[in-house]
């Protein structure tokens, strides 16, 4: 493998506080060197990121790859090389495929597909349930030697606390993450958007708020009780959001993360029956949208997960109420962060940096990941924030198209994608 010299680029680098003009050398899959005026090595590529920042690998802990079992959505293929075009260069795929990856070959299976891919990184997620039915614990262990990174039955609640309890019990023996989707579903009621008045007008069942923060509320109390490590998945809601700081106030372990649709749209955007506006939880009102950004600011929230849902276009042309949730976000992702947060000046942009590399690679005991450390991985997004371009989901390398934000205008895209030292993605403006 060739050496790479990344030259000129402005490194912003939380982790360890860096930001500043330097250039990084890539070596045998590591970060050999930061610094000025690095040599190049006999043989090396040379980048030039002269206007360009160069920042540790993006890291998505919330994807849904589709396979096995839905490949008519995507692939792990087509998601791995999705999420390197978004500069991602790690993803962590949700267990809520068919069947369920609720045992050890699903996962070495998921590693493998992954490894073929030759985009992202792919971490599998096992479930926390069989079948994620709620009712017997998978075996973790097993799970965890296969090669899952974190327990979750996302898409669907852990609906008993004593289930959940016995969950947070048995993943305290590894310390492993239990990734929760806080939901309700006695007052969810099979709702299919927000309870408000946009609900009311076009006649749709509502989901309150209520079905989120009682979960949420639950959760943390039953963390704190185990000491076990709780990750809140796409938080939506304004008092979620101050259950998650109080918590984390107390010394409970917890962390949460925002999604960039909750941070940048309202149940508005629903009007006219938009099911490319359908998700779980739903887009809220602008107080929970404002929280939600807040969240972000202080870290409260302190992970950018995408919660990537692709869906095939003939599931989301039918009537809401049949349509399925969730959203693509992987291209758009970086670019909706920046957009909203950095340049209105609610974050800076080492802290996007944070909260979509260094505070996932650690929520999920990444090791290696999300940072620009000597002997990190070599896993690298080069990114140009004045870029200024238009989502066109024909242009999406994901198999679906389901996006809201077709046509918006944004800013900051990554040109090029490296992982373990090797371009996986370049961009028509790449050095």
């Amino acid at each position: 493998m060739r050496p790479v010299l990344i030259r000129g680029g402005r490194v912003v680098d939380p982790s360890q506080r860096l930001d500043a003009v330097a250039d990084v050398l890539l070596a045998d899959g590591r970060v050999a060197r930061v610094g000025q005026g690095i040599e190049a090595p006999e043989g090396a590529e040379t980048i030039d990121a002269a206007g360009f920042v160069v920042t540790p690998g993006l890291v998505d802990v919330h994807v849904h790859l589709r396979e096995p079992g839905q490949e008519h959505k995507e692939t792990i293929r087509t998601g791995a090389r999705a999420a390197a075009a978004g500069g991602f260069t790690t993803v962590v795929a949700m267990p809520n495929t068919d069947p369920p990856v609720d045992d050890p070959a699903t996962v070495g299976f998921i590693l493998a597909e992954g490894l073929r891919a030759g985009g992202a990184r792919v971490f599998p997620t096992g479930c926390i349930t069989m079948r994620q039915a709620g009712e017997q614990l998978t075996e973790f262990g097993e799970l965890i030697h296969a090669g899952a990174v974190a327990v979750t039955d996302d898409g669907k609640p852990v609906v008993s606390g004593g289930m959940l309890r016995m969950a947070l019990e048995y993943a305290l023996t590894f310390d492993l993450p239990v990734a929760v989707h806080e939901e309700d579903p006695t007052l969810a009621r099979r709702g299919t958007m927000n309870e408000g008045i946009v609900a009311s007008r076009l006649g749709l069942t509502g989901i309150p708020n209520a079905a989120e923060d009682v979960m949420i509320a639950r959760d943390l109390v039953l963390a704190e009780l185990t000491g076990a490590r709780l990750h809140v998945q796409h938080v939506s809601t304004r008092l979620g959001v101050q259950l998650i700081r109080e918590a984390k106030a107390r010394g409970v372990r917890v962390t949460a993360e925002a999604t960039p649709h909750h941070f940048t749209l309202t149940d508005a955007a629903v009007e006219l029956y938009r099911t490319d506006a359908k998700m779980n939880p739903p887009l809220r009102s602008e107080a929970d949208r404002d929280a939600v950004r807040e969240g972000v600011r202080d870290g409260t929230l302190d992970v950018i997960a995408t919660d990537h849902a692709p869906h095939h276009y003939d599931e989301k042309e039918q009537a809401f109420e049949d349509a399925p949730f969730g959203i693509v976000g992987l291209e758009t992702a970086l670019g909706l962060a920046y957009t909203e947060l950095v340049a209105t000046g609610i974050i800076d942009f080492p802290t996007l940096v944070h909260r979509m590399s260094v505070a996932p690679a650690r929520a999920m005991k990444l090791d290696g990941m999300g940072s620009l450390a000597e002997g990190s991985l070599a896993d690298v997004t080069i990114m140009d924030p004045r870029a200024e371009w238009t989502v066109d989901p024909a242009q999406f390398l994901s198999m679906s198209r389901n996006t809201p934000f077709g046509g918006r205008a944004l800013r900051c895209r990554a040109v090029r994608t490296l992982v373990g030292g090797n371009t996986v993605w370049q961009g028509s403006t790449a050095g």
